[in-house]
């Protein structure tokens, strides 16, 4: 079985700025999945190379088999992204948004769906509302929906509550979490709102700075190890604690802390940051 995402061995530079640095990254299908960082770290850049939105210089990148530069058609149609920023059409209401982005993808005869996807996003009472006159929290969940309308197997969110009220919030990530009970990958770009929201995250990947940040994944998604400074976590050893370059990562309770990873780099004012994924076992 192909992993939902794999990526090999990526660079990608803007001009002299290095966004990523020999990247590996692999995420089974079925995973709930955090990329967690701070801004600039590359976590919308590495998004942009899942999505095809841009090209690596160098390595490879996968979403379900599929290469996303070679098989382009097939990589996006298993994947639904919500960007970051928000992108809409002014000119539809937001039934028929979802319509046309249906369409996209070749789904014909979806307004169950769409109807059941308007009902978990509270969007119900805003079907016939044009897009323009939805506040920034109302559009941000248009931009979910679209991500989702066509079933895909892949969900990949870059900061998907960014602006929206707190009870938007839970609801969406409730939803989320039910899309993965029901066999999505979910993969989850935050700055720090996996650790806040203390969901339940099997894997996590934290961009962190070589100065020592904390990064985690512990059970129920709210523990947190702290990584040395330049370390680089490697597998995790037979005693549930993941070896680590200097000193290891400690275990809690019947926690394992098994880790998977490549040095994935960010520089931005200076910084350095590395991509360091740590996944639980029971």
């Amino acid at each position: 079985m192909f992993p939902a995402v794999d990526v090999l061995g990526v660079r990608k530079h803007y001009g002299k700025l290095c966004a990523l640095d020999n990247v590996d990254l692999r995420i089974e299908q079925g995973e709930f999945f955090g990329l967690l960082g701070p801004n600039g770290a590359g976590k919308t850049t590495l998004i942009n190379l899942l999505s095809g939105l841009s090209k690596p210089d160098t390595g490879r990148v996968s979403v379900m088999g599929y290469d996303v530069v070679r098989q382009y058609r097939d990589s996006r149609r298993l994947m639904g992204v919500v960007p970051q920023e928000l992108v809409f059409d002014p000119f539809f209401n937001v039934r028929e948004t979802l319509r046309f982005q249906s369409g996209y993808f070749g789904v014909k005869h979806n307004e169950a769906w769409i109807d059941e996807v308007m009902h978990h996003l509270d969007l119900s009472d805003k079907a016939d509302t044009n897009m323009r006159r939805l506040s920034g929290g109302m559009k941000r969940r248009v931009l979910v929906a679209q991500a989702l309308v066509h079933k895909p197997p892949v969900i990949v969110l870059d900061e998907p509550t960014a602006g929206v009220d707190v009870e938007l919030r839970r609801s969406l990530w409730r939803f989320i979490r039910r899309l993965n009970l029901d066999g999505h990958t979910v993969l989850a770009g935050q700055h720090a709102e996996l650790a806040r929201q203390r969901l339940r995250v099997p894997g996590a990947a934290a961009l962190v700075r070589r100065t020592s940040r904390h990064a985690g994944g512990a059970k129920g998604g709210a523990r947190w190890r702290r990584i040395p400074a330049g370390a680089a976590v490697i597998h995790g050893a037979g005693d549930g604690a993941g070896t680590i370059a200097r000193g290891r990562i400690g275990r809690a309770g019947n926690e394992r802390a098994a880790a998977r990873s490549g040095r994935g780099v960010s520089a931005r004012g200076g910084q350095t940051y590395k991509l360091t994924s740590v996944a639980n076992q029971k």
